[in-house]
């Protein structure tokens, strides 16, 4: 076999051997006749241009008809052996190629003797005289092309899915193997490829680059293509208000994708029922066929509200007329929030029980506490909003104000039991019945003790004994005294006592201010300034524990259980009495002689 470019065989060199044989011959051979010589001349001549004619044809041959390594070339199938198929090229060549090369991926080989095949020339000859030929190298050129000019007009190509790999798929596209992504396979995440493997589908080249023989091609782009040409069909179809059949594809917290044939609608979980809907699941399944209306069709982007409340009756055209003011229902509760809890009348009508209509006495509790989802509760209606269709509902209205009651059951004056629920600087709270607390003041402690004092003596938890001062239903006050439990010592100690009275009192306590006294078991205070009409005399130190002294009361407080009195207040009287008595202002008589004689008159 002639190989084009051989130094030791080729055509230039044989001629190029005869160009310099030739004269050393002819040149031996000077002697002969001229006319030989002249023979001998034009025979020399007649070859050599024979040889050059030669020359060109053969290397015009080898130029025209061999193939370059590294191109496809067409050949024929002589035999099939030992899973190879022996392939003809031409010019005295012959390769083999892997069956398997014949075939599609998932596929048997198809190849038979005497079909024409295009494979891709490696090697002119190996070692064993052999071309080395590829046909799925051929086929990878021929589809590369093919691509390219597919990609650049933005055309769709066909391949099949035969292989998974890392963050996707490998497709083969006729030859050039692609990189599916598993994002480009679906319109939504596919968990299962299985049924997708080996069929023959059309995709979408996004990207390639032949020099690193990277093609990235796209599956979803092709569904999307005819999804919105089917959602534009479909679409162009329907109208608003118009009833329609579909069936549920997915669903989500806030609603259920529903399948009008070709496109989806959104069904918003506030529009599959008038009641309240807490997830769609509760009336919804996937794969159910359902009867929805279409609200609104946006065109521009394609988006369909469906709903399913819109074909049932509106429960609340009767709301007002079966739910009148001040009227109690049972209801359910829903829903509960920090600032109430919602109770469903009927299928479709909730009302709201305000936090601050849920109990008399837990003010600030959060609603949990006091109800609980599904619980069956009475409530009273206290308004309607049609409009807004709104419900105000009342939990508390349905019992009886527990202040009314007590008020009703505990007259003033009554004696309770209660135990200590919280001391403040001001008093003590005592629980009583009905879960409703009373006070007892600081000054309704102790008889004997003032109330700072008196207070050190109780404990949270302690149980106590009191007597009901007054009941203020309004205001939701109960006022509550201790020391009036056994009768009113105050009354019984001050009963003859009247405002201007003088009487005596002992002194208990001497302090910076002034001293406190005690009347019949009632404490008083004498402030500095009512200790002495004279200024200099109005010194608590003058005084001693244990000391009796007159004084003049100056006011009876029998609701507060205080009393006024004043040493001060008893001189000024004592003065203007004397004045009266025993002289006028004008008689001339010294205030001394008027004062004198009074005490003589005395004795």
């Amino acid at each position: 076999m002639i190989q084009a470019g051989s130094e030791s065989s080729g055509p230039l060199s044989f001629a190029s051997r005869c160009r310099n044989e030739r004269p050393i011959h002819i040149q031996d051979r000077r002697r002969q006749p001229h006319g030989q010589k002249q023979n001998l001349k034009e025979t020399y001549n007649y070859m050599s241009n024979a040889m050059d004619e030669f020359e060109a044809l053969l290397n015009e041959s080898f130029e025209m008809d061999t193939p370059e390594e590294g191109s496809v070339v067409k050949g024929k199938v002589i035999a099939i052996e030992a899973g190879q198929a022996i392939i003809d090229v031409g010019y005295k060549m012959e390769g083999r190629v892997e069956l398997k090369e014949f075939a599609d991926p998932g596929e048997s080989p198809k190849i038979a003797v005497g079909d024409e095949v295009e494979v891709f020339l490696r090697q002119v000859e190996n070692s064993r005289g052999e071309a080395v030929i590829s046909r799925e190298m051929a086929r990878r050129e021929e589809a590369w092309d093919r691509l390219e000019k597919a990609y650049a007009a933005e055309e769709r190509v066909e391949g099949a899915i035969f292989g998974r790999v890392k963050g996707g798929f490998t497709v083969d596209l006729g030859g050039a193997v692609a990189f599916l992504p598993g994002s480009q396979v679906d319109v939504r995440p596919v968990r299962d490829a299985g049924p997708l493997m080996g069929l023959k589908q059309p995709f979408q080249v996004l990207k390639m680059d032949r020099r690193r023989g990277n093609i990235v091609v796209s599956r979803r782009a092709i569904l999307e293509e005819s999804r919105a040409e089917q959602r534009a069909e479909v679409i162009g179809n329907l109208t608003e208000g118009q009833e329609v059949d579909g069936v549920v594809k997915n669903i989500t917290e806030y609603g259920a994708f529903v399948d009008l044939g070709g496109v989806d609608g959104l069904l918003h979980v506030t529009d599959m029922a008038w009641r309240r809907v807490n997830h769609p699941s509760e009336i919804l399944a996937i794969g159910e066929t359902i009867k929805v209306q279409v609200i609104k069709i946006n065109k521009e982007t394609h988006r369909i509200s469906l709903g399913m409340k819109q074909l049932q009756e509106d429960p609340w055209d009767l709301v007002a007329a079966k739910y009148p003011l001040e009227s109690s229902h049972t209801g359910r509760v829903t829903n509960i929030t920090d600032y109430g809890a919602f109770v469903e009348l009927e299928p479709g009508v909730e009302g709201l029980v305000h936090v601050s209509e849920m109990s008399w006495t837990k003010k600030n509790v959060h609603p949990g506490k006091i109800v609980s989802t599904s619980q069956e509760v009475e409530v009273m209606v206290l308004e309607i909003d049609g409009a807004k269709r709104r419900v105000s509902l009342g939990l508390k209205q349905t019992m009886r104000n527990p202040w009314e009651v007590f008020a009703e059951t505990h007259p003033e004056g009554t004696e309770v039991e209660g135990e200590v629920k919280n001391i403040t600087e001001f008093g003590l709270f005592v629980g009583l019945d009905g879960d409703i607390d009373g006070m007892v003041h600081l000054s309704d402690l102790s008889w004997d003790q003032r109330g700072e004092e008196a207070i050190q003596d109780y404990r949270k938890g302690d149980t106590v004994q009191a007597v009901v001062s007054e009941v203020d239903v309004e205001k939701e006050r109960i006022s509550l005294s201790i020391k009036g439990v056994g009768g009113d010592k105050f009354a019984e100690a001050v009963g003859g006592v009247k405002r201007g009275s003088v009487v005596t009192v002992n002194v208990t306590s001497i302090e910076d201010g002034g001293i406190e006294v005690e009347y019949e078991g009632m404490k008083a205070f004498i402030r500095r300034s009512d200790l002495s009409r004279d200024r200099a005399e109005q010194r608590p130190e003058r005084f001693s524990v244990g000391d009796k002294v007159d004084v003049r009361i100056t006011n009876v407080d029998a609701k507060a259980h205080r009393l006024g009195v004043s040493i001060k207040a008893r001189e000024i009287a004592e003065e203007k009495e004397a004045v009266e008595q025993y002289g006028s202002s004008d008689s001339g008589a010294s205030l001394g002689d008027i004062l004198g004689a009074a005490l003589k008159g005395d004795e």
